[in-house]
């Protein structure tokens, strides 16, 4: 079996992609709900044990380490899952089967076969060195002299788009042809970065759906023609947005939220707050440092414009967020809003990051990092400006990601408003 999960798509879109709806139309498609929060880690822990947040503890992207006292995104271990995946279930009655695992996520220190997963190199001297993880670490070195280098910048940043997605069908291809898994699991995730510039309802967006239709459908058909059974699906909508919500600024201007003022910008000081928010996407977790306050905090954000709901106690159970990673309170944004993870309250004392694609020291999710800053007149000479002085050794900040939250047209996190907005699985 073969599972292609084509981010962002939704019956709604399927339209525009005619190879899946060739796909679609052979066997079956259906709307899923998707579990709260409907993000990229929640979703594929979800679909990959069958169980809410509170059994498998992925409550969001990222979360508040209460223990190391920091809020960390994007951890890769698989360790983090709390519940058995989907092909050790499998192993139990059929013990020897074989999975493949291209880049979905928690795929480190994990059981499947074959893996591989995007994983920079930091050196020691502050650079970052793009580069992918695999397990076992001759398949990327088989994968990169076959496909050349997997195009990271392609992957996430304000160059993101299509050929990363690519890149991973064809990788998926071969590993698929060189190993026949039993199970492939294969995350394209082009949708995911026009969606959020432009918002699903921009004309454009039907080209970006026909282009990634292209690359999941010629997967599909590899693998079909190979005797392989092929499954889509898609972890979340992704909604029209036009408030963006600075929860942590609410908060910071009640005396709730602390910071550290430092010569690089404020810097947010978890244990010394008395509450703060771990904004993602549409949902936010709300860590307080006494339990106790949580109907008083929610009371003071009750009415706040662009928050929709305020979930604790009971609410948080019935949603199934009760675990300890969660926030005591979870707020959950209006239609049409989302959460920003700003916490600064002048722009010249936001932390020297915020300008910078940093997905692991934001203590938040940042989709301004898919855009280059149109305030600046000539962004492409200050790339290739920052990019020379790396490569002289000296040390600078690619400082060319706006903090205009406006910018940011598409979201998603919420329930989504109905069917036709839900993710879809296309058996």
């Amino acid at each position: 079996m073969v599972v292609v999960d084509v981010v962002g798509l939704t019956p709604a879109l399927l339209r525009h992609a005619p190879n899946l709806s060739r796909l679609a139309q052979r066997g079956r498609a259906v709307s899923l709900v998707p579990p709260l929060p409907a993000v990229t880690c929640t979703a594929q822990a979800t679909l990959l044990t069958g169980r809410p947040p509170r059994d498998h503890g992925i409550v969001a992207n990222g979360w508040y380490f209460r223990e190391l006292n920091e809020v960390w995104f994007w951890r890769q271990s698989r360790r983090l899952v709390q519940a058995p995946l989907l092909w050790e279930v499998a192993r139990r009655a059929r013990p020897g089967l074989t999975c493949a695992n291209l880049f979905w996520w928690f795929n480190m220190a994990t059981t499947a076969n074959w893996s591989v997963t995007p994983r920079p190199v930091y050196p020691a001297d502050g650079r970052k060195i793009p580069a992918i993880y695999s397990d076992p670490p001759e398949l990327a070195a088989y994968l990169e002299a076959e496909l050349g280098p997997f195009p990271f910048l392609r992957f996430w940043g304000p160059a993101a788009g299509i050929d990363s997605s690519r890149w991973i069908a064809a990788a998926a291809r071969l590993t698929f042809d060189r190993h026949r898994p039993d199970l492939t699991l294969v995350y394209l995730p082009h949708l995911d970065y026009d969606l959020q510039r432009l918002g699903p309802e921009d004309p454009a967006i039907a080209d970006q759906v026909a282009a990634v239709d292209r690359v999941a459908g010629g997967l599909a058909d590899h693998a079909e023609a190979a005797g392989a059974r092929v499954v889509v699906l898609s972890e979340y909508g992704i909604e029209a947005v036009r408030r963006p919500v600075a929860i942590n600024r609410t908060l910071r201007r009640a005396g709730w939220l602390a910071v550290r003022q430092t010569p690089v910008g404020d810097l947010l000081d978890p244990g010394r707050s008395r509450a703060f928010a771990v904004a993602d996407h549409q949902v936010a977790h709300l860590y307080l440092r006494d339990p106790a306050e949580a109907g008083a905090l929610a009371a003071l954000l009750e009415g706040e414009p662009g928050i929709g709901e305020l979930l604790h106690g009971e609410a948080l159970a019935a949603a199934g967020l009760d675990h300890p990673r969660s926030g005591e309170v979870v707020a959950v944004a209006a239609p049409g809003a989302w959460f920003t993870y700003d916490y600064w309250l002048e722009p010249e004392r936001a932390p020297d990051f915020a300008p910078t694609v940093d997905i692991h020291r934001k203590p938040g999710y940042d989709p301004r990092e898919l855009f280059l800053d149109p305030a600046l007149r000539f962004p492409r000479l200050r790339i290739a400006r920052r990019l020379l002085q790396a490569r002289l050794g000296m040390r600078c900040l690619m400082d060319v990601v706006p903090l205009d939250p406006t910018l940011v047209r598409g979201s998603h996190g919420r329930p989504p408003p109905g069917p036709d907005h839900r993710p879809l699985l296309i058996t």
